[in-house]
């Protein structure tokens, strides 16, 4: 076998079996080998940034990395925006990138650059393969690395030549870093401040806001009265009915230090430190109040359910000691669409077990609260901040969990930047309800303009922030992509509209007009 048909059989043998991919002519012999190679699913993406984002979304949602193929420098550049978005969620994944033969770098064609310098920035663990013989154990190595404790984001760069050649067979993947299970004496340590009864946050991410996660922390601030908060956004989050709900940390500065205000120490389970998400003019980075001590109880890759468990035991702590959840009435809303009512339907609407995926910035900051009382969920949030992320992390999603109903939530200003993700859902059937508030403006920088204190924004400014003129047209923007679509502009059209796209397979796209 080739080059490249050893690394397809050591990406299926080592559980890497989907491909999201957008290939050029120097991966053209990875996409042959894919024809002789049973076991991987191929998808395909029309911009490469749907290809990483779908590869994140599929992470997070199945706990175990897929592969992407990109064509050179351009084509991972054009991917880097949602790897970034997926090495801040920690999500593990294996970059396929093509390069030219190892002979013909020498002479600078117009594609070539310096594809491990893009890479690094996104990537923790990068390699160029030598030649044939090395790029089955090359793409061992990246799996390893892509599943290890914690995740990482792997880019093996593949030369043309060494693609084409002869090489020995299929390599072996080898043991992954499984990092420490939790320290016991940060538990300990975690179980002496909620003992001392000073005022102590628990700022929980990743593992820690699963179900079982956030069950055992209803438990530890029944019986010791701490907090318990997540981050502004978390990679998955378990929401729903029967599940302990937490606040998030606001957006807004002045909201996270009103949240924050009065907490003498702040644990880390998973989580970094409250920060602001960007600088403002006479106003603080870092959140916390003053004469706050903060406190690392777990990392990434550490088992914070683990952790929980012990940290339960410690303060006595049992199932009888969680406080019941407040109960929330869910009320299909009427009348006018405004944030409250859209908020509301999409709470009433959620199915069982479906995934929320959401990138509405302004509009969505009022679904949280409500979606407490929905049905069981999974609550997917962009940690990176690079806009563009939900319809692809979406589409990853839905190939991840088949029989699960993914809800996107988008504003149209996000959405026009990878709307291509559509084509893709369409092609593979994936049952994706994709909803886009279309406010004909970036809402979130006219409240950034605001915040930074840039003054009164005139002519010029607004027409930097304003998408109106020309109107985009989701609706027929959906269907040129083969997915059925329509626009809405009450709540009782709204909820009509969600009812009826959940209930039928396959993808569908609501413009919700505000």
């Amino acid at each position: 076998m080739n080059g490249a048909e050893s690394l397809v059989r050591t990406l299926v043998a080592g559980g890497v079996d989907v491909c999201f991919t957008n290939p050029g002519t120097s991966e053209m012999h990875f996409v042959a080998a894919l024809d002789k190679v049973p076991g991987m699913r191929c998808v395909l993406g029309l911009f490469e940034g749907i290809v990483t984002g779908a590869a994140d979304g599929y992470f997070r949602m199945k706990g175990t990395p897929a592969s992407t193929l990109l064509h050179l420098g351009p084509g991972l550049a054009n991917g880097l925006a949602n790897l970034h978005n997926a090495k801040k969620a920690n999500s593990g994944i294996v970059n396929i990138v093509g390069q030219h033969a190892t002979y013909h770098i020498e002479y600078n064609a117009p594609l070539t650059s310096d594809i491990e310098g893009l890479a690094r920035p996104m990537s923790s663990w990068v390699r160029t393969s030598p030649d044939a013989k090395s790029v089955a154990a090359d793409g061992a190595a990246a799996i390893a690395a892509a599943a290890g404790a914690p995740p990482q984001i792997a880019t093996l760069i593949l030369p043309a030549d060494t693609a084409w050649n002869q090489a020995d067979g299929v390599a072996q993947v080898p043991a992954g870093s499984q990092g420490e299970s939790y320290s016991a004496a940060a538990v300990e340590n975690t179980a002496r401040l909620l003992r001392s009864g000073e005022p102590t946050l628990l700022l929980m991410t990743g593992s820690a806001v699963t179900e079982k996660g956030l069950a055992l922390a209803a438990q530890i601030a029944g019986k010791t009265g701490c907090k318990v908060m997540g981050p502004l956004a978390s990679p998955r989050m378990a929401r729903g009915r029967g599940r302990f709900s937490i606040e998030r940390v606001p957006y807004v500065v002045e909201q996270a230090l009103a949240a924050l205000k009065g907490f003498r120490h702040i644990v880390l389970l998973e989580a970094n430190e409250p920060v602001a998400f960007f600088a403002y003019p006479n106003k603080p980075s870092l959140l916390k109040p003053e004469g706050c001590d903060v406190h690392r109880m777990t990392a990434s890759g550490e088992n914070s359910v683990a952790a929980l468990e012990a940290l339960a035991s410690a303060v006595g702590a049992k199932p009888a000691d969680a406080k019941p959840q407040v109960a929330v009435d869910l009320v299909k809303p009427t009348g006018a669409l405004n944030h409250a009512s859209i908020a509301q339907a999409i709470a009433a609407a959620v199915p069982d077990n479906a995934i929320l995926v959401d990138e509405s910035i302004t509009t969505g900051r009022g679904f949280f609260p409500l979606t407490a009382g929905a049905a069981p969920h999974d609550w997917i949030q962009n940690l990176g901040g690079s806009i563009g992320y939900s319809t692809p992390v979406a589409t990853g999603a839905a190939v991840a969990c088949p029989d699960r109903k993914v809800i996107c939530m988008v504003g149209d200003g996000s959405a026009m930047y990878t709307i291509q993700s559509l084509w893709t859902q369409a092609r593979e059937g994936l049952n994706v309800v994709t909803i886009v508030f279309a406010n004909r403006v970036y809402q979130i920088l006219r409240g950034e303009f605001d915040g930074v204190g840039a003054g009164e924004p005139g002519k010029r400014a607004q027409d930097m922030l304003r998408i109106d003129s020309p109107t985009l047209d989701f609706v027929a923007l959906a269907k040129g992509m083969g997915v059925p679509g329509r626009a809405v502009t009450t709540a009782d059209e709204f909820n009509k509209a969600l009812a009826e796209a959940i209930a039928e397979p396959g993808p569908r796209l609501i413009e919700v007009q505000v």
